[in-house]
């Protein structure tokens, strides 16, 4: 018998606390066969980045696992004035397409500005949103969103300081600087983490080395002329 590719999980809603029920991908098919440098996944089966979110059918407050559990007075007024009284309740619980799967991610968006949740979550979500258009080929809007998504990582790097995943978030500032097409920048946060000696991240020292490799030969192919910088 072939494996059903979701299962059903219970979360209880952070804003009316009602329980409800969300899709997951089974942990056995969330192999992706290839991953972009920016660690975007494309998967043969159901896309599990798709159903991250997860959406309150009573309210349709969207967070995701790392979203606050519970609100503040001050957040649940803010997701009730702004948001709530002015929403289409839907039912995302069950198969989503890429369709469905944008609305989750622009509404859990809006949710986590409303409500000011912690700048790493928008950024996330920012970035995931990059990702479902560039599985659309939509580059305009793939853009769009990288480069919000760019200024949201550089926030969490600017407030949160140091932290074990420091290489990791350099790393995506600096890819992220690439795929807009701001290659001195990117070169930047790429020698941050090579020249960084108390990075001991190895898996991110390398990632920088290669896009620097990369960067500066997608340069030479287009005739541009290599800064000190990119030369390194």
């Amino acid at each position: 018998m072939e494996l059903e590719p979701l299962y059903k999980i219970k979360v209880t809603c952070a804003y009316c606390e009602k329980e409800f029920s969300t899709s997951r991908v089974r942990p056995s098919l969330k192999r992706a066969f290839r991953t972009d440098t920016d660690f975007c996944g494309y998967y043969r089966e159901e896309n599990p980045d798709y159903y991250v979110v997860r959406i309150c059918p009573s309210c349709g407050f969207a967070s995701t696992e790392n979203s606050h559990h519970r609100l503040t007075e001050h957040q649940r007024k803010a997701f009730e004035q702004n948001i709530s009284n002015r929403l289409v309740k839907r039912d995302y619980g069950g198969r989503r397409s890429w369709e469905n799967a944008l609305e989750t991610y622009k509404l859990a968006l809006l949710c986590a500005q409303t409500i000011g949740e912690k700048e790493r979550i928008i950024a996330s979500l920012l970035h995931h949103i990059a990702w479902l258009y560039r599985y659309r080929e939509d580059h305009e809007q793939e853009q769009r969103f990288l480069k919000h998504a760019l200024n949201s990582y550089i926030k969490v790097y600017e407030n949160e300081g140091a932290g074990d995943n420091d290489a990791r978030l350099m790393y995506l500032i600096g890819e992220l600087n690439r795929r807009i097409g701001e290659n001195n920048e990117a070169v930047k946060w790429f020698a941050r983490v090579i020249n960084d000696k108390k990075i001991m991240d190895a898996a991110m020292i390398r990632a920088c080395r290669e896009q620097w490799a990369l960067l500066r030969e997608e340069m030479q192919s287009k005739g541009e002329e290599l800064t000190e910088e990119v030369k390194g």
